[in-house]
């Protein structure tokens, strides 16, 4: 499959099963209201600028602070930056829809403040504890060992599939049977085969979100043949998980190197857009 059949720079029509490279903000503004069932968002948590790194870890191997020149803006910048593309998912968004974003405590409350003043209803504060947490540098803080995903409803008859969520809980009661699926999920940073890496080794998105978060966001707040927007791609996860669910995607990123390894990633597995 060549390139133009599955990356688009006309944002005039949104296209299901797409790869959209320029911003979003600007890409989302072109859209039609009221399309997409679920979004799932990963934005810049604003916490780049260091440049620590660790090499020769023991654990996990060489460890890189996230660095980006796109992950780096003063704080009303970007508070004026979520309320922008938050703003921008909420038109395009169904009023059954759901909207689910990535954070850390770096950004949360930007995200919950947003949220609040454009009159969505936060029902989860996710917390994603990471088994396999980033070492402890500084030895100044506690560990950093968990992140969030934030989920908030337009209005009052959203999607929600209780009853499968428990279905794919890995979790089970003392007997064996099956048990709710809570807001704390234990699962590691991406590892192994699911980790996308560069000819040195070196991870090819700082940021690469696990295939198994995506799975439960999308079986709980979606159904079959929805429409799953993805405004800061990156790697291409939604896209993938979104499409073995049976579901439809559409992915927006600006980096047109993430592009490319989305792109890649996406044709592997059999994707056609």
């Amino acid at each position: 499959m060549g390139r133009e059949a599955l990356i688009t720079a006309n944002a005039n029509e949104m296209k299901i099963n797409k790869l959209y490279l320029g911003d979003c903000i600007k890409i989302m503004s072109e859209w039609p209201e009221k399309k997409i069932d679920l979004i799932f968002a990963d934005p810049p948590y604003n916490l780049s600028g260091n440049g620590l790194k660790w090499k020769g870890n023991k654990t996990g191997g060489d460890w890189f602070m996230m660095n980006e020149e796109w992950d780096r803006m003063t704080e009303p910048e970007y508070l004026q930056f979520t309320k922008d593309w938050i703003s921008g998912c909420i038109r395009l968004l169904k009023d059954s829809g759901s909207i689910y974003i990535s954070c850390t405590y770096h950004n949360i409350a930007e995200i919950m403040l947003v949220l609040k003043q454009l009159g969505l209803k936060i029902k989860n504060v996710i917390t994603w504890q990471k088994t396999n947490a980033m070492p402890n540098m500084t030895k100044r803080v506690f560990t950093h060992s968990s992140e969030f995903v934030v989920w908030a409803v337009k209005e009052k008859k959203w999607v929600f599939h209780y009853e499968e969520l428990k279905r794919i809980n890995p979790e089970r009661q003392k007997d064996g049977s099956l048990k709710q699926m809570r807001d704390v999920w234990l699962m590691p940073l991406v590892q192994g085969k699911e980790r996308l890496r560069g000819v040195k080794g070196r991870a090819l998105h700082p940021t690469q979100k696990p295939e198994e978060m995506l799975k439960r966001i999308i079986v709980a707040s979606s159904n079959k043949g929805d429409l799953v927007l993805d405004p800061f791609l990156g790697s291409g996860t939604t896209a993938v998980v979104a499409k073995v669910l049976g579901r439809n995607w559409a992915g927006i990123e600006k980096q047109k190197k993430y592009i490319t390894v989305a792109k890649k990633r996406i044709l592997s597995q059999n994707i056609s857009a």
